[in-house]
């Protein structure tokens, strides 16, 4: 998009808030830092009375002179959710397209020591940038002092773990980790480093216990809702587990189904497929998000032949910004 047009749109949107503005974000469908007319985009907005900006994600692929963090904090950037892979820039390089590695983590390393900076990994094992290329990577963004935390996020390379639509894998022949060695090494990393480390997915964080720690606070469990009727419920198999633990703590008396897909959100049609319907209710609660339409889904999950089930899709709530980490 033109600046032009961006500007534009900017304005428009001003004139139509209530109350002052206290926060501007950019965000988009790409990395801003590729944006060609950035640095332009950054005075404008920096222009706009000392208003704090906050970009909410960026690769730094786009950063090719260290310069550009000083000048950034100048125009009010207080905030940035920044993609480090790797701080070995050749790792960059190849695993991230970084043109400029060298200039993105000096980008980097100079707003750790300015801003708030969140940043996250995606972890790729084995021999990628997990075991000693993350110790590494953890000791950078320690040492810059800045960092208020590192997201580490889990390879996805097969079916269960979120590819649909028949895409094959991203890397072809790479392994992945499991659930448990991937939650084990974020707790590991958290305990070793000053840094708030977490994971997803499953959402892990180690010092809260998120995102089911109300499971050890049984007082907090007896102030839920009682369940006081029958349906079932499919989840993801990450979390059904422990959605099953939270009901029962309610009173409930029905099973959480769940395919092989690990992510709720990303089961499709052929997941619930895998589904056993003798364990299901007359209702059935599917993931608000799941790739799949409710009539659909009836079919599937009344082929056993017996009552045609309800189908209630679970709710649907915004997807929240790509800004700070839950834990912030």
């Amino acid at each position: 998009m033109d600046l032009r047009d961006v500007a534009n749109d900017v304005l428009g949107n001003l004139q139509l808030m209530d109350g002052n503005l206290d926060r501007i974000t950019i965000s988009g469908g790409g990395d801003p830092s590729c944006y060609p007319e950035f640095e332009d985009l950054m005075d404008l907005l920096g222009s706009m009375g000392g208003v704090p900006i906050h970009i909410g994600y960026t690769s730094g692929k786009g950063f090719d002179d260290p310069a550009l963090a000083d000048r950034m904090v100048e125009q009010g950037l207080s905030e940035v959710s920044f993609t480090i892979f790797s701080v070995n820039p050749e790792l960059r390089r190849e695993w991230m397209g970084d043109q400029t590695p060298e200039a993105s983590l000096a980008v980097l390393g100079k707003l750790c020591q300015k801003i708030d900076v969140y940043a996250a990994a995606l972890v790729i094992p084995p021999g990628v940038n997990d075991g000693e290329e993350l110790e590494r990577t953890c000791k950078w963004l320690e040492d810059r002092g800045g960092a208020k935390g590192l997201i580490l996020m889990r390879f996805a390379n097969r079916e269960e773990q979120g590819l649909i639509l028949k895409n094959g894998p991203v890397v072809k022949g790479q392994r992945v980790q499991t659930v448990s060695a991937f939650r084990d090494m974020v707790t590991d990393i958290n305990e070793r480093y000053n840094l708030r480390i977490n994971g997803t997915p499953p959402l892990w964080d180690p010092t809260l216990g998120s995102p089911f720690a109300i499971l050890n606070e049984p007082d907090l469990l007896e102030k839920l809702p009682r369940v006081k009727k029958r349906a079932s419920l499919i989840s993801g198999a990450i979390a059904a587990r422990y959605v099953q633990e939270v009901l029962d703590a309610c009173g409930n008396q029905s099973w959480v189904a769940s395919p092989k897909k690990e992510i709720a959100c990303l089961i499709t049609r052929d997941d619930l497929k895998e589904i056993d319907l003798s364990t299901l209710e007359k209702v059935v609660i599917i993931p608000g998000r799941s790739f799949v339409h409710e009539k659909e889904a009836a079919d599937i999950l009344s082929a056993d032949g017996g009552v045609r089930r309800t189908i209630i899709r679970g709710g649907l709530t915004p997807s929240p910004p790509m800004r700070r980490p839950p834990w912030a």
